[in-house]
């Protein structure tokens, strides 16, 4: 390569975090962050890195979006019968991670995921657009198609079936609420010693805070 990676770096300087300014509830003090996030215009602030394993013990990761939060937890939509849906249904636990770069700034969850109510579900499909509500009775996620026209020619075959009325949510799509047991907000600082605040629950489901070492 014509460049070093290795001397690619960067100082971290634009803020700090500590147990005296966290706030001390991890929820709260995840949305003030996801507000800046927002506040700040970067691209897809709700991205998150989703984390599964497989049952051979393979770990996989992909982006999903964030699509509401509150106490009980974080909840994305996907397709039941997608490799992350087999995933879960054979090993709840999860992680996520919210890499916010340009805030300099990461927050890493890990929890247990359970599935949302139907009703939750069909509340937030019938909010999506169209072409997104189609996208969902069209692709089988995550299965080998040997080529795009296939889907092509799927989307079209949904528009004819449901041009008139609104268009049903399939029974294989639908939402995950990730509960959360750990929260680690990290906030990037000069010389690599970088902010590390933990949020670990504990048997009486109240929030310890630790630091950690970077």
């Amino acid at each position: 390569m014509k460049e070093d990676i290795a001397s690619i770096r960067k100082e971290y300087s634009r803020a700090e975090l500590d147990e005296r300014s966290v706030l001390k509830n991890p929820f709260e003090q995840f949305e003030k962050w996801f507000q800046e996030a927002l506040n700040s215009e970067i691209i897809e602030p709700t991205a998150m890195i989703l984390s599964t394993v497989s049952d051979e013990g393979q770990p996989f990761q992909r982006t999903v979006l964030l699509k509401t939060f509150n106490e009980e937890g974080f909840v994305f939509y996907t397709n039941y019968e997608s490799r992350k849906a087999i995933h879960l249904k054979n090993n709840p636990k999860v992680s996520l991670l919210f890499p916010w770069y340009s805030l300099e700034r990461q927050v890493a969850i890990t929890g247990t995921v359970k599935k949302v109510s139907k009703k939750e579900s069909l509340k937030y499909f019938l909010s999506r657009p169209e072409g997104s509500q189609l996208g969902a009775w069209v692709s089988n996620q995550s299965k080998v198609i040997s080529s795009r026209s296939i889907l092509e020619t799927k989307l079209a075959q949904m528009k004819k079936k449901f041009k008139e009325g609104k268009i049903p949510l399939p029974d294989h799509w639908g939402g995950y609420c990730i509960v959360p047991d750990s929260i680690e907000f990290w906030q990037g600082r000069k010389s690599r010693l970088h902010d590390r605040i933990l949020f670990q629950q504990d048997q009486k489901e109240s929030w310890n805070i630790s630091r950690l070492a970077p």
